[in-house]
C-alpha cells in the first residue's frame, strides 16, 4: 500500500505509540492534519509528550480501535491481542518501516542515514547544520536530540531520517542522499551472516540517487558512491585532531585540501566519524563549508549518548545506549580517558541472540575492565535462552557479577565505589531508567 492510497486528513491508531520511531511518527501524521490515537505498554516521557500534542495514548493493550488505518512496531509479537484484532477486523496495516517509507515519499529530498553505529547522532547532527541555515525540512529521530527531540520539522523540502537495518526496514526508503556510517555484522536473528548483512546495506544504496560511504569501513566502502569520508582515508577526512576532555576540534579536508576548522561539543572521538558523514551528505545537498561548521557545533549531543545523568554516593553516573561490542569499547575508551579513578561498568545484554552471537567479543571487552556489574538481560522481542542471557555472560568474565534488581545494583555499585571514580552504565533497554532511580 502507498501512502498516497490513504488519508492523510484521515485517522489513524499506533500500537506501540511510546516508541522513539513511533511517537515520531505520530507527530508527523498529526502534523500533515491526521486524527491520530494510540496504545502503549507503559507510560513515559514520550507517551506524555504525545497526550501534551493532544494525541491520546492508552496504556495497555486491549482498548478497542475504531480508525481503519492502524501503524504497529516491530517490538510487537504476532499475538498482540489489538494486533490479532485488527487483523480480523480486516483493518489497513502498516508497520512502522511502512509508514516511514510512505512519508517520506511525500518530500522532494530524503537523506536517510544508516549503519550498525552513530545512525542517531549523525541524524541529529545533519538536522541541526539545516536548522542553523534557516532550511524547511523535518527530521525522524531514532533517539532524542538534547534540543530537537525525536521528531522537529520546520518545513517539507527536506526528510531527514534514521533508517534501521533491522529486517531489512531501511529497503522502504527511496533516498535523495544515503548515507552508510559502517557495515558491521548485528541482528543475527534476522541475517545469516555478514554477506547477507552486506547485500542489504547494498541494495539500500542501489535505491538512492547519491551514495555517501565510510571509505575506513572495509565493507562500505566498496559500494558505488558519490563522497566518502573517514579518519585515514577518503574524500572528506579531519586532520589535525584536537582533543579536549575528550571533545575534538579538527580541520575537515576535501580531496586533501583544508577547508574549514570545526570544534564539536559531543564527547567521544567516535563522533568525528558522524560528523564527517553529516558534512559530505549536506555539501551534496549544496550547503557551504561555513554553513555546516555552524550546525555541528550548534550539536550538543544525544539522550542516552554519553549522558551524565545525575551521580550515586557523589560518583558520576554517565549512560550510554552502547549496546554493540564495538559500540562498547569505543564508549569505555573515553570513559578511561575522562576518569582519574575507575570506571564501574554496568551493562545491560540487549537481546538474547546478540549477546550469544556476539559472546566472546562481549567477554573480551569485558574482561578488561575491573568488576564489572551485568544486569539481566533486556529481552525486547525474544524469549528467554540461556546461552545469551545476562548470567551466561556472567558466568564467563572472572571479576564479573550478575545482579537482577534496581536494590542488588545500588548495594553492589556502594560496595565498589571510591573517590574519582565514573559510573558508566551500558545498554539498549530499561537500565537507563534503572539507573536513574539509584541516583542519591
Amino acid at each position: 500500500m502507498r501512502l498516497e492510497d490513504c488519508d492523510l486528513h484521515g485517522s489513524w491508531y499506533f500500537i506501540g505509540i511510546g516508541g522513539v520511531s513511533m511517537s515520531a511518527l505520530a507527530c508527523m501524521l498529526q502534523d500533515h492534519g491526521a486524527s491520530v490515537r494510540g496504545s502503549d505498554a507503559a507510560e513515559s516521557d514520550l507517551t506524555r509528550m504525545l497526550v501534551g500534542r493532544g494525541i491520546p495514548v492508552s496504556i495497555g493493550e486491549n482498548e478497542e480501535i475504531f480508525e481503519d488505518l492502524v501503524v504497529y512496531t516491530g517490538a510487537i509479537g504476532e499475538g498482540h491481542p489489538q494486533l490479532a484484532s485488527a487483523k480480523r477486523a480486516g483493518k489497513r496495516l502498516l508497520s512502522r518501516a511502512q509508514l516511514l517509507g510512505m512519508i517520506a515519499e511525500k518530500y522532494p529530498c530524503v537523506v536517510s542515514v544508516a549503519g550498525c553505529h552513530g545512525k542517531t547522532t549523525a541524524t541529529c547532527m545533519l538536522a541541526h547544520i539545516l536548522c542553523e541555515n534557516g532550511a524547511h525540512f523535518a527530521c525522524h529521530i531514532g533517539g532524542e536530540d538534547l534540543t530537537l527531540g525525536n521528531y522537529f520539522s520546520t518545513g517539507k523540502d527536506i526528510f531527514v531520517t534514521e533508517a534501521c537495518e533491522f529486517k531489512r526496514s531501511f529497503l522502504s526508503l527511496q533516498s535523495s542522499v544515503a548515507v552508510i556510517l559502517n557495515c558491521d555484522r548485528d541482528h543475527t536473528d534476522c541475517y545469516k551472516d555478514e554477506n547477507e548483512l552486506f547485500a542489504a546495506y547494498a541494495a539500500f544504496a542501489r535505491q538512492a540517487k547519491e551514495v555517501v560511504v565510510n571509505a575506513d569501513d572495509v565493507r562500505a566502502r566498496t559500494l558505488p558512491h558519490a563522497l566518502s569520508f573517514g579518519l585515514y582515508s577518503g574524500d572528506i577526512r579531519a586532520e589535525r585532531l584536537r582533543p579536549q576532555a575528550e571533545r575534538y576540534a579538527f580541520t575537515i579536508a576535501e580531496k586533501g585540501v583544508p577547508v574549514v576548522k570545526v570544534k564539536l561539543n559531543a564527547v567521544g572521538k567516535v563522533h568525528i566519524y558522524n560528523a564527517l558523514a553529516s558534512y559530505a551528505a549536506a555539501r551534496l545537498l549544496g550547503l557551504s563549508a561555513a554553513e555546516i561548521k555552524r550546525g555541528l557545533e550548534n550539536f550538543r549531543g544525544v539522550k542516552r549518548r554519553f549522558e551524565t545523568i545525575g551521580a550515586l554516593c557523589n560518583v558520576p553516573v554517565v549512560c550510554d545506549y552502547a549496546h554493540h561490542p564495538r559500540e562498547i569499547e569505543a564508549t569505555l575508551d573515553t570513559a578511561e580517558r575522562l576518569c582519574g579513578g575507575t570506571v564501574r561498568v554496568v551493562f545491560q545484554p540487549h537481546t538474547f541472540t546478540r549477546t550469544r552471537d556476539f559472546m566472546a567479543e562481549f567477554v573480551a571487552v569485558f574482561k578488561k575492565t575491573e568488576r564489572p556489574l551485568i544486569y539481566e538481560t533486556f529481552s525486547a522481542r525474544e524469549k528467554f535462552e540461556y546461552a545469551g542471557c545476562a548470567a551466561a555472560l556472567a558466568s564467563k568474565i572472572p571479576e564479573a557479577r550478575y545482579v537482577q534488581s534496581p536494590q542488588q545494583l545500588k548495594r553492589r555499585l556502594i560496595e565498589q565505589l571510591r573517590p574519582d571514580d565514573l559510573i558508566l552504565v551500558l545498554g539498549a533497554g530499561d537500565i537507563y531508567h534503572i539507573a536513574k532511580s539509584i541516583l542519591d
